[in-house]
């Protein structure tokens, strides 16, 4: 029988803290299992192109582990067959170990067909594949080209074939260079083990369902469809036989309802308790990269305004969340000139937060191998003196 009654009802605060934890960022970090284990855990980690203090991909692992030198965190994401590159919640590093998982929406793109661009005839689509097989690993510049001009949009037909190989499952980056994909025959870079397995759709979306809940702790249907980007017909059917329990959780509904919302038993099991980093976090972190679940969670608005007009931004090119106390206290706009580390903008929700402002900045600034750090625009200009008194010290 599937059981809907909630099982418990959780304050806002209750629910808060569980999603610290599940999101590794309350208790003592796993630094045994290091950057592998934060990926397991987490299930994905979003990439992207922009590189401010570093790309985003390095600042997950960052923001829980503390400064895990930045070599020993691309070694663990690249060449080393221990993940694989794929569209979960974007384009995103996930453990290998979930190869079987996203073959649903490999289907589904082969169904499909006609992706990114126009159509390429099967002899581009088969030289692809012949020329991975024969010469092993190659970037798209070593396949033949990935653009026609310029143009960052114009790709080649060899672009469009290896890419479309890669959303079919036939190819696989399991490595950048120099951020560029790295391409292989998926048969010859993934094991043979996972390679093989063929889960059904349903099952697919079972365990994605369940693993994002306990990544989560605690959410709702929309927090559970968005982590890896799924459809609401394919939460509806297996949501019930996820392992997830029904829950409500006060405060989380319009107007400071209460609402419903699925809960990871695990998560529920014992109160979480531990110490809280302070951290900045980047905008594609995983605990944010939800906004309508921050702003519910943490009461903070936040939005990426790198692709802002200049004179249009509120918080800056690349306003990352400053964590702390398990809340989000405020945003820092970074940069980097040499070695300072600069923050271009910082802002603060209330002034006892300066320490912790001034902890993360320090902390951040010795990671990347910056000396110095400093504020050029303060909010609130009455902090400066406190605040670099603490940045000095």
């Amino acid at each position: 029988m599937t059981v809907t009654t909630p099982v418990t009802t959780l304050s806002a605060d209750d629910a808060r803290r569980i999603a610290l934890r599940a999101q590794g960022l309350l208790g003592a970090p796993d630094r045994r299992s290091g950057v592998r284990g934060v990926l397991r855990h987490l299930g994905a980690v979003q990439l992207d192109t922009i590189s401010v203090l570093a790309r985003s991909h390095e600042l997950v692992p960052y923001a829980r582990l503390g400064a895990v030198g930045r070599p020993a965190v691309e070694a663990a994401y690249w060449g080393a067959g221990a993940s694989f590159e794929y569209w979960s919640h974007a384009a995103c590093v996930l453990p290998v170990e979930e190869w079987p998982l996203f073959a649903f929406r490999r289907r589904r793109y082969r169904d499909r067909g006609h992706l990114w661009g126009h159509q390429v005839t099967p002899e581009t689509y088969r030289h692809v594949l012949d020329k991975l097989r024969s010469e092993g690993p190659l970037t798209s510049t070593e396949l033949g080209g990935a653009k026609k001009t310029a143009e960052w949009w114009d790709w080649s037909d060899t672009k469009i074939a290896v890419e479309r190989a890669l959303a079919f499952g036939d190819v696989v980056c399991t490595e950048r260079r120099s951020w560029k994909r790295v391409y292989a025959l998926a048969e010859q870079a993934i094991p043979a083990e996972l390679f093989g397995s063929d889960p059904t759709d349903r099952e697919c979306l079972r365990t994605l369902v369940a693993q994002a809940g306990a990544a989560l702790g605690v959410a709702t249907r929309a927090d559970l469809q968005d982590y890896h980007r799924l459809r609401a017909e394919e939460l509806g059917p297996v949501l019930a036989d996820s392992g997830l329990v029904p829950v409500e959780v006060a405060g989380w509904g319009p107007a400071g309802a209460p609402a419903a919302a699925w809960a990871d038993p695990a998560a529920l099991a014992a109160p979480p308790r531990g110490r809280h980093r302070t951290t900045l976090l980047s905008p594609f972190d995983s605990l944010v990269w939800d906004r309508p679940r921050t702003e519910r969670i943490f009461g903070m608005t936040h939005r990426l305004e790198a692709y802002t007009p200049r004179h249009k931004r509120v918080h800056g090119y690349f306003a990352m969340p400053l964590l702390a106390g398990g809340r989000l206290v405020g945003r820092v706009d970074p940069a980097r000139e040499g070695r300072t580390l600069v923050a271009r903008q910082v802002s603060l929700e209330a002034p006892r937060h300066v320490e912790a402002l001034a902890v993360a900045l320090r902390e951040a600034a010795d990671w990347v191998g910056c000396d110095t750090v400093r504020v050029e625009v303060l909010h609130d200009e009455a902090l400066r003196p406190a605040l670099e008194k603490r940045l000095d010290g």
